[in-house]
């Protein structure tokens, strides 16, 4: 199998972490790479600020719910939405920017940032680390864009960890995923098959947890619901507005 191909099948969330560090050398290398990502229409509206400082990590693992994952993190990457880069660009041309008055600037944002968010953990994993997303920076905004001293016209639209795994991490079973006729599907989308798949993908993850003696995982059902059944970081809106993005559309 095709190196590339191989890792990415074997992908998987990284929660427990050794402690060792990641190499300065190896955080410049993910970096560099992460920058040749594409970015909608070339306005590279992305910045990354990434921290070392434990007791920073530590302060960002309190305000993501105090996840154990993030505060054992050798390195915590902020991805951070940023118009501030392109208002910029814009003026220097003499004109006025407007895609932050807009919902379409909201995709073009969290389209570039899910875009480096996978290029950052692919290099990263590519070097040996592991990692896992981290969408709990949004759970308090206002308090993210303080530590970061984000400035207005930007947005901490999600993180990574990076650290070394432990053996127990790397060695964990990979989770299923919903079957694939019910994922891909070839000229339009198909209804009754997407909600087939979510039926098979339960019965699926049942035996999974029956096999492996994870009895105490929801299911695909019930662990969806807990999150969605409810809007469970209600400050976004808020918090854009107050960063200056007040939408037109």
């Amino acid at each position: 199998m095709n190196q590339v191909i191989e890792q990415l099948s074997n992908r998987k969330s990284i929660r427990q972490f050794t402690g060792e560090s990641v190499k300065e050398e190896d955080l410049e290398l993910i970096i560099k790479t992460a920058q040749r990502c594409p970015t909608s229409i070339n306005g590279q509206q992305i910045s990354l600020v990434y921290t070392r400082d434990k007791e920073k990590i530590k302060q960002i693992a309190e305000l993501c719910g105090g996840q154990e994952q993030v505060a054992t993190a050798d390195v915590f990457i902020t991805i951070v939405v940023d118009f501030n880069r392109t208002i910029f660009a814009v003026e220097q041309a003499g004109e006025e920017h407007q895609i932050d008055k807009s919902a379409e600037g909201v995709l073009v944002g969290a389209v570039d940032a899910g875009i480096m968010l996978n290029a950052i953990q692919i290099s990263a994993e590519s070097l040996g680390y592991g990692t896992t997303a981290i969408g709990a920076v949004r759970s308090a905004p206002e308090t993210m864009i303080e530590i970061l001293d984000l400035p207005a016209k930007t947005f901490p639209i999600v993180g990574t960890t990076i650290g070394v795994a432990t053996k127990e991490a790397k060695d964990a079973l990979l989770k299923p995923r919903v079957p694939l006729n019910s994922f891909a599907f070839e000229d339009k989308y198909n209804d009754k098959k997407v909600k087939d798949g979510v039926l098979e993908y339960e019965k699926q993850m049942k035996k999974y947890r029956e096999d492996n003696n994870m009895n105490y995982l929801q299911s695909y059902c019930e662990q969806t619901a807990n999150y969605y059944k409810r809007v469970y970081f209600r400050k976004i809106a808020e918090n854009y507005k107050n960063q200056g993005f007040d939408f037109k559309d």
